[in-house]
């Protein structure tokens, strides 16, 4: 999953890409409101974190004017300002939760997962799909009740194709939702990585869990 973080605190851009990327997401950063918005609207994302007080625009003004260029990537704002006005016009800007700092690392992660979560229309951490699940939180694959060991990217890609079940997801879309800007989207490691999960996941063949669509891309099985 890949996440934009709109902070000006030098220090604490640095701590939120760190613990964003020590549990599995790609992160790309800006530290002003105008260069957030650039990339919010440049680049697809299944999450932002925005920071109130930025230099620039503010982080009302970023949200408000993504949202008006159609962008619905769900956004948590950061704020510190624990006024119930200010929350209420960030919410009202087109965020879609808000935090207060200071925080706690882990209250910032959940509320991230959900986020993620609920605009693929997940309410529930545990996706199923037949006896292949998924637990968002613990970040683990099951196939019946077995536990798969899957590689750090392994499993961003199969949380991606299962957050999107009925979807279709290109090979451009799965690398940019799983690499930083800079990675070569002409790379052929999606499909080696596709390759893999089908041989961890259905080794007999009985499965075929996940499906090549030819020149479209790759889904899971609706036969689950």
């Amino acid at each position: 999953m890949r996440i934009l973080v709109v902070e000006d605190d030098s220090r604490l851009l640095t701590q939120l890409d760190k613990l964003l990327q020590d549990n599995g997401y790609s992160v790309d950063l800006a530290d002003s409101g105008d260069h957030g918005l650039f990339l919010a609207t440049e680049h697809p994302y299944d999450a932002a974190i925005i920071d109130v007080g930025l230099p620039v625009i503010d982080g009302f003004e970023l949200i408000r004017s993504a949202r008006q260029q159609q962008v619905k990537t769900p956004v948590l704002i950061l704020t510190a300002r624990d006024r119930w006005q200010e929350k209420v016009e960030g919410l009202d800007a087109g965020a879609d939760d808000y935090l207060t700092k200071p925080f706690h690392n882990e209250e910032l992660l959940a509320r991230v997962k959900a986020l993620i979560r609920r605009a693929a229309g997940q309410a529930n951490p545990v996706i199923a799909r037949g006896p292949v699940t998924l637990d968002t939180v613990s970040q683990q694959l099951k196939v019946n009740d077995r536990l798969l060991d899957l590689t750090a990217y392994e499993y961003r890609v199969m949380e991606y194709l299962m957050l999107n079940p009925e979807k279709t997801v290109s090979k451009t879309e799965l690398t940019e939702h799983i690499y930083d800007q800079d990675f070569d989207l002409d790379s052929n490691v999606i499909e080696v990585f596709i390759g893999r999960l089908r041989k961890k996941i259905d080794p007999d063949g009985v499965l075929q869990p996940i499906e090549t669509l030819r020149g479209r891309g790759y889904r899971i099985n609706p036969q689950l």
